[in-house]
């Protein structure tokens, strides 16, 4: 049932929140990892490297979704109470809400204390750009425009998929980001292998990341302009974004702090011009780290009550349906 799906998201909002990710406990996401890395090796080379990946990726979802599912489904046979705990754990370790929080404030501190070395450290563990040189402004830019992509990411959409699939759908989520973080590369090596899971992550990205960006705004004001403005904003700059789906988070956030995102950024020495996103009416400041927070925050809160009322609704739906069609 749908319900039980709800309740097992909403306990595993709350596992996240108190329990979070603590590095040295068991994670599913490593071995997830180590599948990967283990057909990598071995079907990453010679011809037809595009259909290789292609095999790989569905090896990959189809091992992760069938174990999650063998587990979850004789989890509710010996008890459905048993049931909602084993899937609100999967689910708990799918979402990241509070370890994407702690990255952030990682690079606030010492930002926050005049510690740039220190702070240019911290985000070099959260972001692929080079970090060395960064001033201030940059270093909190890096570090909101990574909360403003991992809203969806991290915590949205496995939450989005676990309401449609429980947690094996929403491992399966989870197994395509990571395969799309791990071979879906524009370089030599991964440029053929990874297209499969880049354009999957893609897919699966889709709806979660609009329904996240439409969400950040309902549920935050505006700090420097109307909503009309952000709106506009949200709409404008989120297709200017390389990804189809990570613009989203970064315009509603680049709108309702009414600062800009994007701009230059350099990997590892080669200058990579990104798409401006919102409108610079103030300079971004170490303290825009925390209003980034407190809007995944209030996002995630709004976007559990949007799962919900859509569940719910599609249960009375069910019900109504059964209930009317004749004997």
């Amino acid at each position: 049932m749908i319900v039980h799906h709800l309740i097992a998201i909403t306990i595993a909002y709350f596992i996240d929140k108190v329990v979070g990710d603590p590095p040295h406990w068991p994670h599913p996401v490593r071995w997830i990892g180590m599948l990967i890395s283990f057909f990598e090796k071995r079907l990453n080379y010679g011809n037809n490297k595009r259909l290789k990946g292609v095999v790989m990726l569905l090896f990959v979802l189809l091992i992760v979704f069938l174990t999650v599912m063998v587990v979850v489904v004789l989890s509710y046979q010996l008890h459905p109470i048993l049931g909602i705990a084993v899937e609100s754990i999967i689910i708990a370790t799918t979402i990241a809400q509070r370890s994407l929080k702690e990255a952030a404030l990682d690079v606030y501190g010492p930002l926050e204390a005049g510690d740039l070395p220190g702070a240019r450290i911290k985000l070099s563990y959260i972001v692929g750009r080079d970090t060395e040189t960064l001033n201030e402004g940059e270093i909190a830019r890096g570090a909101i425009e990574t909360v403003a992509e991992n809203t969806s990411d991290g915590v949205t959409a496995p939450l989005f998929w676990a309401l449609i699939g429980g947690a094996p759908l929403a491992m399966v989520y989870r197994a395509t980001n990571t395969c799309d973080s791990m071979v879906g590369y524009m370089n030599d090596r991964f440029k053929e292998f990874g297209w499969a899971s880049a354009k999957w992550d893609d897919v699966m990205n889709w709806i979660p990341s609009r329904i996240t960006g439409i969400t950040m705004l309902i549920g935050k004001k505006p700090l420097k302009m109307d909503y009309q403005k952000a709106w506009k904003i949200l709409f404008r700059d989120a297709k200017k974004h390389p990804s189809p789906n990570s613009g989203w988070g970064e315009a509603a956030v680049a709108a309702i702090l009414g600062v800009q995102l994007g701009g230059i950024n350099y990997y590892k020495g080669v200058i990579s011009n990104r798409a401006k996103m919102g409108e610079p009416l103030v300079p971004i400041q170490a303290e825009h780290i925390l209003l980034a927070n407190k809007i995944l925050d209030k996002t995630v809160l709004i976007f559990l009550l949007w799962l919900w009322i859509g569940g719910m609704i599609y249960e009375f739906a069910i019900t109504w349906f059964e209930s009317a069609a004749p004997l």
